[in-house]
């Protein structure tokens, strides 16, 4: 078995590195990393690994070895890697998952996405390439429960460029790669680790601490969020990278019905997490021309600077919030995969883990 994951040193990605090291495949592993060398790269990934907490016995069963050094955004680097053409199964979670508009964005997400699966086709033993979308790129036209489809919108539905780019990355890699194993698994809002909290990444969890301080948002305090821990998410990747039959060929890895939270029950756990009364009925939905207005006073309130950049902020996740969207995972669950915990249940974690770190510091994994 030879395991080629990529985006180790972010977030999704090096969740599922971490799990596999504590599951003992540390020698199995290729790991795509942009590095000069190949002991930058080692210790790229091991600093990432320290965020997650691995065990030094199961980060330094590492090596060299372990390495492809490579960039998404020159296919070169790594298309004549003789050991992609030896690689059994792939985790594809590296993106460039920002919400500003990011120069590189298709030429990561998309053009990268292919000449990846273009590298590693050529292995006579590949078992399984899983691609790890996005559930938001469905796009803004749909109500209540989503349900998967390989239908996706097109750029002038999706909320965001990102969501955009990973649409079009599907659609690309079955069109021009029908023979490839391919399984696409789109998480939904991945918030937090339940047991390190906000530790390996602040993404989006600033959000919820910018919206209760600022008593309003886009959405009814009834709307619903389905949100999943990156613990889970990476679980869940893994079965699928490793299940030996699947019934499907795309699956939701997200809270569903059975787990999704309304904006007022994790409005609440996180009043209780920060020991503060919960707004309750004092929240207003706002329409996003009242933002601007706003997040003045926030900026001075949290001692960012950007008030242009919090409002821009907040407009994108209000717009994906106000879809009041749930993806149905009773696909995810079918094959074994238990459901779930809900973002309510971990909160506090991620509170006692944000304490020492700014607002302004976790946007910074969503802005880059």
């Amino acid at each position: 078995m030879r395991i080629l994951v990529t985006g180790s040193t972010g977030f999704v990605g090096g969740a599922v590195v971490a799990q596999l090291l504590k599951d003992g495949f540390g020698p199995s592993l290729l790991l795509l990393v942009r590095a000069r060398t190949s002991s930058d790269g080692l210790a790229r990934v091991r600093a990432a690994m320290d965020r997650f907490r691995v065990a030094p016995v199961h980060r330094l069963a590492l090596t060299e070895a372990n390495i492809v050094c490579g960039d998404l955004a020159q296919p070169l680097t790594f298309d004549d890697d003789p050991r992609m053409r030896r690689v059994t199964h792939v985790i594809h979670a590296a993106a460039i998952a920002s919400f500003s508009a990011h120069p590189q964005l298709d030429t990561v997400n998309v053009t990268g996405t292919l000449a990846l699966a273009r590298a590693v086709a050529a292995s006579p033993v590949l078992e399984r390439f899983v691609h790890v979308g996005t559930a938001m790129a469905c796009g803004d036209s749909l109500h209540g429960l989503v349900h998967e489809s390989h239908e996706l919108a097109l750029s002038d539905h999706q909320v965001v460029a990102y969501t955009a780019s990973k649409a079009e990355a599907e659609r690309r890699l079955r069109r021009e790669w029908p023979g490839l194993p391919l399984v696409i698994a789109r998480p939904s809002i991945v918030v937090g680790h339940t047991r390190l909290g906000c530790e390996p990444s602040g993404s989006i969890f600033w959000m919820f601490r910018m919206v209760q301080l600022l008593g309003a948002f886009t959405c009814g305090l009834d709307d619903r969020l389905d949100v999943v821990p990156v613990d889970y998410c990476a679980d869940a990747l893994i079965d699928l990278a490793f299940l030996p039959h699947l019934r499907h060929d795309l699956y939701h890895v997200s809270a569903g019905a059975g787990s999704a939270r309304t904006i007022r029950e994790i409005e609440a756990a996180l009043a209780k997490a920060r020991g503060v009364a919960p707004l309750g009925e004092r929240f207003r939905h706002i329409g996003e021309a009242e933002i601007d207005r706003l997040t003045p006073a926030l900026a001075r309130q949290i001692g960012h600077g950007n008030s242009r950049l919090m409002a821009k902020a907040l407009r994108r996740y209000g717009a994906f919030a106000a879809l009041d969207y749930v993806f149905d995972n009773r696909r995810l669950l079918s094959e074994g995969t238990p459901p779930p915990p809900p973002v309510t249940d971990y909160l506090e974690v991620c509170v006692r883990s944000s304490a020492s770190t700014s607002v302004a510091e976790q946007m910074a994994w969503d802005f880059k």
